[in-house]
Parts: structure tokens; sequence; C-alpha cells
């Protein structure tokens, strides 16, 4: 038994089934080792594109995701996906190849200090020393993606300790993988149910681990128990959410606000007035003490109460001890109403370019028909369109870090890990191009979705910010052709159609769809700003 044997036999105990990898020469030993524990490896064309699969895996699944890649250039192609996990709170173990322990300090080959580099971006980066204490080593970096807040771990696996003969060892059993939680105080239950009793316009945030598609109907119950509005914070756009309609009033119209596990942090303007009201009083839940303490400085003297624990298990216990609820139906309704406004619809479709809102109604048709919808969406100006305009019961972004680029990623990610949803990707053209190259990935492992991409032919997120902030006659640089990428992924093993009429659309997203292939519908829209939000 080898030390890699060790690793990939922890890991299936654990309940991993596949882990998504792109190969090298200091990871060979574990592709093997996955022939024996029947691991299914998603071979990806980069590194970023691993991490960004085992994201959405992790996200879809609530199980940790792994990504697996080879030392130093493979490593450090992966790590800015790192940083788009961490801010999505995403439970994700990277696990990387690595030079031997015993040429450390030679000049090995592709020796690098990976846990130096990844370090800001995890929750815990480490290298082992001994190839026995593997198992243990992996059993406890899962725990930790998974404990507290969710985030990604970095595990560098050093090529001697991989290929050590161990003997026959016992790997750990799945519980020394599961997470551990943190209970609220107390203390911490009753202050907040004392402050929701005297509030007249409460609000509670929550943050990426306890969104919609991830929480489910536990924000649903909580809600109801507590008889106040639950928020959910996803977006780099914070307060100007186009998905959350007039958050900004809401926000800054209450007079308490609920934190659980949501950073004070440039989404929420700091909790600083006009954001949040001078006489509004705050109230923490975090299980980061540095996170606590960041939002207790942001919070300053209206800060009511502040405690560590699990949002989880601190959810789980306000419902069990809510009071009764009906008092703020009105209230209630009056936010949900705000929180879901849309941006106004254009005029009738014109026949090119197509309009974002047009395109975006044909989508949401396809996504209202399907029994088991997964929409993901991407940043950029399209993206925003779709965040407004789109809806769905599981709804996969790029989060808060603001990154483009890994949702072609995330889309075979949740075909993967959900194999009869229809998944419906939407990204821009500029986006397109960061993994365009995953449609064979796709296509080779048989993992079909619809991406849809809004074609302008720019950076028109970059380009409108020229506009606004510096003049027509300075825009520079941010032009793109107007690639025919369904050609493209036609050539990847795809299926790909060009639509340049409004008139066309639902006809073509049909075909898209019962191809049975990974599909790009290329749509030629036109490059208008993203709705701004309500205006006050």
């Amino acid at each position: 038994m080898r030390g890699a044997d060790l690793v990939v036999r922890t890991l299936a105990n654990a309940g991993t089934r596949v882990i998504f990898s792109l190969s090298g020469n200091q990871i060979m030993p574990v592709y093997d080792a996955c022939i024996d524990h029947g691991i299914k490896l998603v071979h990806t064309r980069h590194e970023a594109a691993a991490v960004f699969m085992a994201d959405a895996y992790a996200q879809l699944t609530g199980k940790p995701g792994v990504a697996l890649v080879t030392a130093a250039p493979g490593f450090a192609n992966s790590v800015g996906a790192l940083f788009t996990a961490r801010q999505s709170e995403s439970p994700v173990l990277l696990l990387s190849g690595d030079s031997p322990v015993s040429q450390d300090g030679m000049g090995a080959f592709q020796e690098l200090d990976q846990v130096g580099v990844s370090a800001p971006m995890t929750k815990l980066s480490f290298r082992p020393k001994e190839a026995k204490q593997l198992g243990q080593d992996i059993a406890r970096a899962l725990q930790v993606t998974a404990s507290g807040r969710p985030g990604p771990v970095h595990c560098a696996l050093p090529f001697d300790l991989l290929n050590e003969d161990i003997g026959d060892m016992e790997a750990p059993a799945s519980d020394r993988c599961e997470a551990s939680e943190t209970p609220p105080d107390p203390a911490a239950v009753k202050a907040i149910l004392e402050a929701l009793a005297a509030a007249s316009r409460p609000i509670m945030l929550t943050g990426p681990s306890f969104n919609a598609s991830r929480a489910g109907a536990l924000l649903t119950e909580l809600a109801d128990a507590v008889d106040t509005p639950v928020v959910s914070m996803e977006s780099p756009r914070g307060l100007k959410d186009p998905s959350l309609g007039d958050i900004a009033s809401v926000l800054s119209q209450a007079d308490v606000i609920i934190s659980l596990g949501k950073r004070l942090d440039f989404t929420t303007g700091f909790a600083k007035p006009p954001a949040v009201a001078e006489k509004c009083r705050l109230l923490l839940v975090d299980p980061e003490p540095m996170v606590l303490e960041s939002s207790k400085r942001a919070a300053g003297q209206r800060l009511v109460h502040a405690s560590q624990a699990d949002i989880g298990a601190t959810i789980r216990a306000l419902i069990g001890a809510g009071g009764k609820p009906g008092k703020r139906t009105a209230y209630r309704e009056e936010i949900a109403a705000a929180l879901s406004q849309k941006p106004g619809a254009p005029g009738p479709a014109a026949k090119a370019p197509i309009h974002p809102a047009h395109l975006c109604a044909s989508i949401q048709r396809v996504l209202d028909k399907a029994s088991d919808p997964i929409l993901i969406i991407d940043g950029g100006e399209f993206g925003q369109w779709a965040q407004a305009c789109l809806s769905a019961k599981t709804r996969l972004i790029n989060g808060p870090s603001g990154a483009i680029g890994g949702t072609l990623c995330y889309a075979a990610a949740a075909k993967a890990a959900r194999p009869e949803a229809t998944v419906v990707v939407i990204m821009g053209d500029g986006t397109a191009g960061f993994h365009f190259a995953e449609f064979e990935t796709a296509h080779r492992n048989n993992l079909p979705f619809v991406a849809v991409i809004g074609n302008d032919a720019r950076w028109n997120a970059e380009y409108q910010i020229q506009l606004r902030d510096y003049g027509e006659n300075r825009t520079y640089a941010c032009e793109l052709n107007p690639t025919r990428y369904d050609q493209a992924a036609t050539g990847l093993g795809g299926h790909g159609e060009h639509v340049s009429e409004a008139g066309e659309i639902d006809a073509v997203l049909e075909r898209a769809l019962q191809s049975g292939v990974p599909a790009c519908v290329n749509v030629t829209i036109e490059g208008v700003p993203a709705p701004a939000g309500p205006s006050h």
C-alpha cells in the first residue's frame, strides 16, 4: 500500500465519488489509486477549471468538492479559483502534487513553497511530512473545509510520500472527515429574539453559504419562526445586486439588523449611513473570530450583541425558540415586494441586435418548463441582466469575489452532481473566453448543458465604465470580435447555433436542450448597461 492509496481510500471513505483534475507527473500515483476505489476523474483542460468544478459540486451537494492538480505551474494555475471558492464559502479540497520531501532545498523539479502561496486564500494550507499520516491529514482537511464557515483547504502532496510503501493501513472512517459544529450560546439566541420582539422593521442577513439554493427550506422556516424577513447576500454588487431589487432601501430603513454569518463589508456599505441607519441596532453571529471583529468595528456603538457560533446551529436554535408568528405579515410582504422588483421591460423585440431582457424572457420559459432547473449566471454586464431577470429554484452565480469566467466549469460540475437536472448557464462573450475548452471536457464526460452567450462584441462592463467616467471619446481597448462561439463549440464536440433575431430564440433553445450534448447558443445582443436598481 502506497501513500497515494491511503489518500484515495480516505477520500472514498468520506463519500468522494468524483475528483476534478488536470494531470501531471507528481499526481499520477493518485490517478492510479483511483482505479481501485472507483473514484471517477473528470479530467479538465485547465487547473483553474478543476477548482471551479469542485466549487460548484460542493455548492450543489453540500459535501466537499475535490480538485487535484500537479505541482508548481499546475498548482499556480489553480490559485485564482481558490479565491472565488473562499469568497463563495464553498467546501473545496485542493490536492496538489509537490516535489519530494527528501529533496527539499536541493532544487527539485518544480519545487515551490505552495503553502505560502495558497495560505491567504484558504482556511488551511499544509504540506504533509509523513506518508503514514496521509489518511489523518486528508480527514482533517475534509473536516476543516466544511466546519464553521465553509471554505477551501489546500494540501500539497510530496511525490515521495505518495509513492512510499506504508504496508497495510486502515484509512480514517467517514465520521473523522465530517464537520464539527459550534452551537450558539443560549444568551445569543435570547438576545436576538428580544431584539426582534422590540423591532418594527427588522432584517436578518445571511451570506453565500446560506443562500436560498444551498439552505433551501431552512431560511423559510427561520423567517416564519421569528416573523422576520431573511435576505441572503452573495453578489459583489451588494446593495446594487440586481437580483435583490430595492435591497438598498430595505436595508437603510431597518431598525434592527441580525447578521448571521454575513460580513459587514463593502457589500453592505460597511454598515455605515446611508446604507444602514445611524439608529439601527446590530446583532452579529459568525463562526470566524476575525470576521466577527471586523463586523464589530463596522457596527460601532450600534452593536447590541456579538458572539461566535456556527450559522446552521444558530438558525436551528432560533427556529426552535421562535416566538408567535403573524404580527409582521404586512411588513414581510412589503419587503418581499421590494426585493422582487425587476427592471422594466423594453419595447417590442427588435430583429437585431436583441435586447438582453428579451433574451432572458425566452430563457425563463425554458427554466419554468424544467422539473429540476439549475441556473448558472456569470458576472459582467450581460450577467447582471440575467441575475436581474431570471430565477430558478437552484441558482449559482460567480459569487462575492467578482471573478468571471468560471461558470462554464460550474455547468459541467452541476451535471456531474445532478445528472437529471436541466443545466442552463448564462455568460457574456468576454466571459466565454476564459474556459471555453471545457466544452470538450463536458462532451468527453457526457455532461450536457446549455450555455447561452450574450454576444455584444465587447467587454461591456468595462466599456460602460469608460463611457460613464471618461466619456464616449475615451472608450479604449474593450472591443472584441463578433466571434462565432457556436462554431467553436461544434468543433469541440458540442451543439452550436447562432441567433440574431428574437423570434428565433425559443426554437433554438429547444434544439439545444434536445441535442444531448453540451450546447452553445450564441446570441447577438444589444450592448446596453445592466440594470442599476431603483433610484431614490
